[in-house]
C-alpha cells in the first residue's frame, strides 16, 4: 500500500473516531447518533456540486449499500444501550476485516500477498485483543457477542457492496454522496416514525453536533470510499479500523484513562501490522 492511500485512510479513521468520540459524550445517543447521520445531507449535496454523478451501473449498490448503512446505524444506536456490547464491540471491529478478507478471497477470487494477510491479521487480532481490557465476562454472553458478531457482519458487507459499487461508478465521491442522502433519507423516515420530535430537536438544539459530527463522519467515508479504488478493499477495511486504537489513545491522552499492558499490546501489534501494510507497497 502506497503512502498516500495509507495516510488518507488513517485520517479517516482518525476522523472516524472523532464523530463516535462526540456521538458516545452525548447524554442522548439516539439524537446525537441522528444528528450526525442527517448531518451528512448538506455536506452529500455539496460534494455533487463538484464531482459527477455515479454511472447507473452503481445504482443496486448504492440501492443496497445505503440499506445495509442504515441497519448498521439503527442496530448500532440499539446496541448503546447494552453495557456487554462496549465491552465485545471490539471483537465487532476486528472480525471484519477478516470477512472481507475471506469473501475477497474465497468469493471475488481477489489476490493478496502473504504480507497482505498477515498484515491484516495482526490488525485484528491488535483490535480484538481490547476485549480483553475490561475484566468482565463479555465474551461468555452469549448475547453481547451475538450483537458483537452482526455488527461486524454489517461493517464487512457494506464495506465490499460500497467498495465494488464504487469502482463500478467511475465518481467514488458522487457515489457516497448518493448513497449517504439516500442513506439518511431512509434512517430519517425510520427514526421520526419511532419519535417523531427527533428533527426538531437537532434542528434547534443539536444542529451544531449535526455539522461538526456529519463533517467528520462524510469526509472520512468519503476517504474510505476513495482509497476502496485506489487499493484492496480487505487492506483497506483493516487499516480503517485502527480508528479504535485512536480512540483508546483519545481516552488515554484526553480522558487521562488508565493505560495498562493490554491497551499498549493492542496498540503495538495494531502498528506492526500497519507498518506491515507498508512494507508490502
Amino acid at each position: 500500500m502506497s503512502l498516500t492511500i495509507m495516510l488518507v485512510v488513517l485520517l479517516a479513521a482518525l476522523l472516524h473516531t472523532s464523530w463516535n468520540f462526540l456521538v458516545k459524550q452525548n447524554s442522548d445517543k439516539h439524537i446525537s447518533m441522528s444528528a450526525v447521520v442527517i448531518g451528512h445531507i448538506p455536506f452529500a449535496f455539496g460534494a455533487l456540486f463538484f464531482v459527477p454523478l455515479p454511472k447507473i451501473e452503481s445504482y443496486s449498490y448504492l440501492i443496497i449499500g445505503a440499506l445495509l448503512h442504515t441497519g448498521y446505524q439503527l442496530f448500532l444506536l440499539n446496541s448503546y444501550r447494552i453495557g456487554d456490547l462496549s465491552q465485545v464491540y471490539p471483537l465487532a471491529r476486528g472480525i471484519s476485516p477478516l470477512i472481507v478478507s475471506g469473501v475477497s478471497i474465497f468469493v471475488l477470487e481477489n489476490h493478496l500477498s502473504h504480507i497482505e494477510i498477515t498484515a491484516i491479521v495482526v490488525i485484528c487480532t491488535g483490535i480484538m485483543s481490547l476485549v480483553l481490557v475490561r475484566k468482565s465476562d463479555g465474551l461468555r454472553n452469549y448475547r453481547a457477542a451475538l450483537l458483537a458478531i452482526i455488527t461486524g457482519i454489517f461493517i464487512a458487507s457494506y464495506s465490499l457492496v460500497d467498495g465494488l459499487g464504487a469502482r463500478i461508478s467511475d465518481s467514488a465521491i458522487g457515489f457516497y454522496s448518493c448513497l449517504s442522502i439516500l442513506n439518511a433519507i431512509i434512517f430519517t423516515l425510520l427514526v421520526s416514525l419511532k419519535k417523531p420530535t427527533t428533527i426538531k430537536v437537532i434542528i434547534t438544539k443539536n444542529y451544531k453536533l449535526a455539522l461538526v459530527g456529519g463533517f467528520a463522519s462524510f469526509t472520512a467515508y468519503s476517504l474510505v470510499i476513495w482509497s476502496f479504488t485506489m487499493a484492496p478493499i480487505p487492506l483497506v477495511t483493516a487499516l480503517r479500523e485502527t480508528s479504535i486504537i485512536f480512540a483508546l489513545l483519545l481516552g488515554v491522552f484526553v480522558l487521562k484513562e488508565k493505560l495498562d499492558l493490554m491497551k499498549l499490546f493492542a496498540t503495538i501489534t495494531t502498528l506492526i501490522g500497519a507498518g506491515l501494510l507498508r512494507i508490502n507497497k
